[in-house]
């Protein structure tokens, strides 16, 4: 025999049951973040010791952007649309606050050579692109070939309260729906 008390118990388990497969589903429509490391390329660079300026010359106008397990997503973005990340935001959320580390890798006299700086105020004319850097970890030599720069990210929050953070989201952070 059914009593008041089974028939509300019972509905109540059902309405939760219901609540929480529509909570499982909403979840699984939930956005995942990942970070995203970016590499520019150039034909050639020179460095100004003095000033710690390095320029790359014959720029790619295109940086590529990745990410690492288990999202594995690439793609690329115009090096003019990157360099705006230097003076956008505040606090945390900006480059320009907190400058990002590179592994800047080049031919010098047919050797390659690697570098790991800090970049900062980066300024694009043309296809030249210089960045102000305060070297970490090896010899900048004054003049080199095909080079690559690997810019970390990791460490820089974003806020979604910040330009700078809404601006990079759709470059810095995948949106990922499983």
């Amino acid at each position: 025999m059914t009593t008041r008390r089974t028939i509300v118990t019972s509905a109540t388990l059902l309405a939760s049951a219901s609540t929480l497969r529509s909570a499982l589903a909403q979840n699984a429509d939930e956005p995942k973040e990942a970070d995203f490391l970016f590499v520019q390329t150039a034909r050639g660079m020179t460095y100004d010791k003095g000033t710690g300026l390095l320029t790359l010359k014959a720029v790619s106008p295109v940086t590529v952007f990745f990410t690492d397990r288990p999202e594995r997503i690439a793609g690329n973005m115009k090096t003019a649309d990157f360099v705006p990340f230097w003076n956008k935001g505040k606090g945390r959320d900006s480059f320009l606050a907190d400058p990002p580390n590179a592994d800047i890798s080049m031919v010098e006299d047919n050797l390659l050579r690697q570098v790991v700086a800090v970049l900062q105020s980066p300024v694009l004319k043309g296809d030249s692109l210089s960045y102000t850097i305060r070297v970490l970890k090896g010899k900048v030599p004054s003049r080199a070939a095909e080079v690559s720069v690997f810019i970390d990210v990791i460490g820089m929050p974003l806020t979604p309260l910040s330009y700078a953070g809404v601006a990079r989201r759709a470059y810095r952070r995948a949106v990922i729906y499983r």
